[in-house]
């Protein structure tokens, strides 16, 4: 096929994706299947036009065309990369890391569920080995899941089932790619029937191997586009490279699986790229990648659509019972994840609760597409497949494929129809009454002022105010005659909506690069968790939401370890900062939320409702300022520099922000505007970078800040630092048992502790010490001390302790005071001048 013949075939197939959007969206069904019924309508027409009696008058050009030279290679190293890779890049990474339990169990374990299945289903009915049927099986495991998110997110689906659900489309291909790719090398050396052994020695190195060669690539990639900071093209260039290279190295190179590979590298760019470039070079990034995507999509749907007539061209009888079997394999293993393994997890904990309807949707929403066609091809391609298999793989698979279509997909939109899901509930209907009535209150005043601002005559307005007064009445009788709400769902709603609008604030916020591009995705994980779980439990779990959002998580507490027992402290370091830092954020987030309160929601939901919601948001507030203020008291130093930064960031953005209206104004010109512009970002350069919190500088300024320390000279304090160790602990966790030997005391840098003697109970703050008087009487502990809070501990030995106490006078009175206030008997005359104490009960 010439060059030219080529193009033009392109452009018709572009011409055909752009008219089939629309015609998806008038017709009401899937994007995919529209693609599917138009590429099986042109591949029928080439198919007819070739075995006719036409085809001797054809040109030869356009014969060649006809005969559609497409081969699996196309759609497995050009098309198929570029659509993982997007995929990976766009989900919500660390949102998935939430609910891996039941992605993994619906994407992998419904693979491998589903592949041997339809595998042992198909063995009794036909003469293919046993791995052949397993490599079918495999074939129409991959799901396309897409029809059924667009319309779950029409219908306003809980986001974390929508969320599930493509996770699920990600690791579906990538679990389904990997088991073909297994099976196909038993096929192609002849092996019917593979031993456990062989299939223990194989696989693991398919995804291990995969999963490093695509985290290694992405990592270098990353770090090569972080220096060209300022040419987004050339970032958005080496990102192209990246899916491909990956993909043949790991196929070809490693013998690994290719696409296990493309995906992780997607998921790690994903991580890593908002941390690493700028805002709008990764969107950009991101918007560019969304468009190769779909051309890719559609273009790997309609070729491989083109193929299904010579695919099904040779089907008989016993292949329909085939396709039957196939189709009663797919359902059944399908329900045994959705029905069986998918409410065990939601038992356990491990998944949200998926209600019936919706799980009978995903079941019926599970379509089969272009991965599946492609794979089919791929075998039909090898010499070294058998013409047998060869034969049934094309026909099975392209006829499953088109059941999924043609069958589930025309009628899935019915049938989420049926099952009630496109129904609003009774609450929400009445909610909407009542924006709406609001709504249009606020609209009425709006045109008010602006028919006076434009003199209108009277008479005109008269009339318009007449008809649009009609309008508010209806809407206003609507919201009366609703069911009523009440208070307390009233205070979910308000809550979601607040949760909402603290979204968009931290997205415009980040805009205008006031917040930095490495945090935003955490804050934004942190409020889409807060929004799930009050739609779930109310004012409750919005409250746990938050307050889980201030804490520290699992990997604070791997971070703990390492610094703790191998004195690795950079990854402690920085999660640390990322936290004051998103503290600083939140609280300037959580600030603005009150107007909006006062301006939106009270004019929906009342008074009382409003003061209640306000009432909770400055309890979140004044956690947050509490998460700060302990943070500023360990690291005062570090404190100081990342609200000068803050500060200074705040500045530069309005300093652009003005040079932007001057220019736009036609105050200054566009030189003038290029160069003060440049001057900003190298400035801005400057300020991005985050000051570095180094542990060994925080302590020293801590004990400077102690007033036990004050008596202490600054070459006695630098030693002191050396020799305190520090200790980070969780609320409830145990400091000391009541009986243990004392050997070190304690000195409370931040947080509580709660002292438990004798039935009486104590707190502790920053400030104070503990652990000194068993230490000093010699005796067994008999107080039981526990943290009440995320507390940080500076600990010293006994040693260390005494030596400290003969020189240091306000510590020696701060003891004798402690030893009397808790009623115990010290002898401290051995230490300096301060007489025995006696304690008084």
């Amino acid at each position: 096929m010439d060059i030219i013949t080529l193009v033009a075939a392109l452009a018709a197939l572009f011409v055909v994706i752009g008219i089939s959007e629309p015609l998806s969206e008038r017709a009401r069904l899937p994007f995919t299947v529209i693609l599917a019924i138009v590429g099986g309508i042109l591949g029928g027409i080439a198919l007819y036009l070739l075995n006719s009696d036409l085809s001797e008058a054809l040109n030869p050009t356009v014969r060649r065309l006809l005969e559609q030279p497409i081969r699996a290679n196309v759609f497995l190293y050009v098309l198929l990369p570029t659509l993982l890779f997007q995929v990976a890049l766009m989900v919500n990474a660390r949102r998935m890391l939430d609910d891996w339990v039941p992605i993994l169990v619906m994407a992998v374990m419904a693979v491998v569920v589903a592949t041997v299945v339809i595998g042992y289903a198909l063995k009794p009915f036909t003469t293919l080995p046993l791995v052949a049927c397993l490599l079918i099986g495999a074939i129409v495991s991959t799901t396309d899941p897409s029809a059924v998110v667009s319309i779950f997110r029409n219908i306003a689906a809980p986001q974390r089932l929508t969320r599930i659900v493509e996770g699920e489309s990600l690791l579906n291909d990538a679990a389904a790619i990997a088991l073909f790719g297994f099976f196909i090398t038993f096929v192609m050396l002849g092996v019917p029937d593979p031993t456990l052994q062989q299939a223990l020695v194989a696989f693991p190195w398919l995804i291990a191997g995969g999963v490093g060669i695509g985290w290694v690539f992405a990592r270098v990639t990353v770090s090569l586009m972080a220096l060209i900071p300022t040419f987004p093209r050339a970032q958005v260039s080496v990102s192209v490279a990246l899916p491909y290279l990956t993909y043949i190295v790991a196929e070809q190179v490693a013998s690994a699986s290719g696409v296990i590979a493309v995906v992780v590298s997607g998921l790690t760019l994903n991580l890593l790229g908002p941390g690493r470039l700028t805002p709008a070079s990764y969107n950009y990034l991101r918007e560019v990648w969304d468009v190769l995507a779909y051309w890719a999509g559609a273009l790997i749907f309609i070729l491989a659509a083109l193929l299904i007539p010579r695919l099904m061209g040779d089907v008989r009888p016993n292949d329909v019972f085939l396709i039957g079997v196939i189709v009663v394999a797919a359902f059944v293993a399908r329900a045994v994840i959705l029905f069986g393994m998918l409410p065990v997890l939601s038992v356990l904990k491990l998944s949200p609760r998926v209600d019936r309807p919706y799980r009978v949707a995903i079941l019926w929403g599970g379509l089969r597409g272009a991965v599946t066609l492609a794979l089919a091809l791929a075998v039909t391609e090898s010499a070294l497949v058998p013409p047998a298999i060869k034969r049934e793989v094309g026909i099975l698979a392209t006829g499953f494929t088109l059941f999924t279509l043609l069958v589930q997909g025309t009628t899935l939109r019915w049938v989420i129809g049926r099952l009630g899901l496109d129904r609003l509930p009774a609450l929400d209907t009445a909610l909407s009454n009542q924006v709406i009535a609001v709504a249009l209150q606020n609209v009425r005043e709006a045109v008010a002022d602006t028919t006076r601002d434009y003199r209108l005559p009277k008479e005109v307005i008269r009339s318009e105010a007449k008809r649009f007064a009609a309008r508010l009445d209806i809407a206003v009788d609507l919201a009366e005659n609703a069911q009523a709400i009440p208070d307390r769902d009233r205070i979910t709603l308000g809550l979601i909506a607040l949760a909402g609008r603290e979204r968009d604030l931290i997205i415009d916020n980040f805009r205008q690069q006031l917040f930095s591009a490495r945090l935003v995705e955490q804050m934004l994980t942190d409020v889409d968790r807060l929004i799930e779980r009050t739609r779930q439990g109310g004012r409750y779990e919005y409250r746990a939401a938050g307050r889980m959002a201030l804490g520290y998580g699992a990997w604070y507490r791997v971070a703990v370890w390492l610094h703790s027992r191998l004195k690795w402290s950079w990854l402690l370091e920085t999660m640390t900062a990322d936290r004051f830092e998103i503290l600083l954020n939140q609280r300037l987030v959580l600030g603005q939320l009150h107007g909006f309160l006062d301006n939106k929601i009270r004019r929906i939901h009342g008074r009382r409702v409003a003061d209640l919601l306000h009432e909770l948001l400055r309890r979140r507030e004044e956690e947050t300022e509490n998460a700060i203020e302990g943070l500023r008291l360990q690291y005062p130093g570090y404190a100081e520099e990342m609200e000068r930064r803050f500060i200074r960031r705040t500045s530069l953005r309005l300093e652009e922000r003005e040079y932007e209206t001057l220019f736009s104004d036609g105050l200054i010109s566009r030189e003038l505007y290029t160069t003060l512009r440049n001057r900003a970002n190298t400035a801005r350069t400057k300020v991005e970078a985050r000051p570095h919190l180094d542990f060994a500088l925080q302590k020293s300024a801590f004990v400077r800040s102690f007033p036990l320390f004050k008596d202490m000279t600054d070459e006695q304090r630098q030693i002191l630092s050396r020799a305190l160790t520090t200790r980070y602990v969780e609320p409830g966790a145990v400091l000391i048992r009541k009986g243990q030997v004392a050997n070190c005391v304690y000195f409370i840098a931040s947080g509580a502790v709660e002292v438990e003697r004798k039935g009486q109970k104590a707190r502790l703050g920053r400030g104070e010490f503990f652990g000194h008087i068993g230490m000093l009487a010699r005796e067994p502990r008999k107080a039981m001390v526990s943290a009440i809070s995320h507390s940080t501990l500076l600990e010293l030995d006994e040693a260390r302790f005494r030596r400290m106490l003969s020189r240091n006078k306000t510590l020696l009175q701060a003891v004798s005071e402690s030893a009397a206030k808790r009623g115990v008997d010290l002898d401290l005359s051995i230490f300096g001048t301060t007489p025995t104490q006696t304690g008084r009960g």
